[in-house]
């Protein structure tokens, strides 16, 4: 059984909101019932929840920060419309000096901001972090961890332990 991206962002809102219902879940993150139940399934398998369907803190962060990069690496595109994500979205865009290159958005045609195209850790992203700042901090954090700079890598490292650490 292979853990897939929307597994992690399974674990992460029951990081972020513990108790969630699998209903609830599906809402939130614009999946199916089954869907996030096959997610819990592997995410319990892989250490990242626990038989209640709690979060494994430390190993939930361990991946996040360690092995997320390289299980799920970032996919860049040419340039689009999108959401603001990595080192351009909170909490992160208050802490770097953005440069005049384009920056990372994943692509959504209710985006307002244009830039270079990174694709989503899950295809739902968009509409869930728009419907939960947390996640949506937590998503960008962890993007910034697939395709930021080392700067970014650290910042983002920095906010991700205060985030899941509970």
């Amino acid at each position: 059984m292979q853990l897939s991206p929307q597994d992690l962002v399974v674990s992460l809102k029951l990081a972020l909101q513990p108790g969630l219902t699998f209903q609830k879940l599906a809402d939130a993150l614009g999946l199916s019932v089954s869907a996030v139940h096959r997610s819990v399934t592997r995410a319990k398998a892989a250490g990242l929840l626990l038989a209640d369907r709690q979060p494994n803190r430390s190993a939930l962060l361990e991946f996040v920060l360690h092995g997320v990069r390289y299980a799920f690496p970032a996919v860049r595109g040419g340039m689009t419309r999108g959401m603001p994500t990595a080192h351009a979205a909170p909490p992160l865009v208050d802490l770097i000096v953005q440069d005049n290159d384009p920056v990372p958005v994943w692509p959504d045609p209710q985006g307002e901001t244009r830039g270079t195209s990174f694709k989503p850790l899950y295809r739902a992203a968009p509409k869930a972090a728009r419907a939960d700042a947390k996640l949506y901090e937590c998503l960008s954090l962890i993007e910034a961890l697939r395709g930021g700079r080392a700067r970014e890598r650290n910042l983002a490292k920095e906010h991700l332990t205060r985030l899941l650490d509970g």
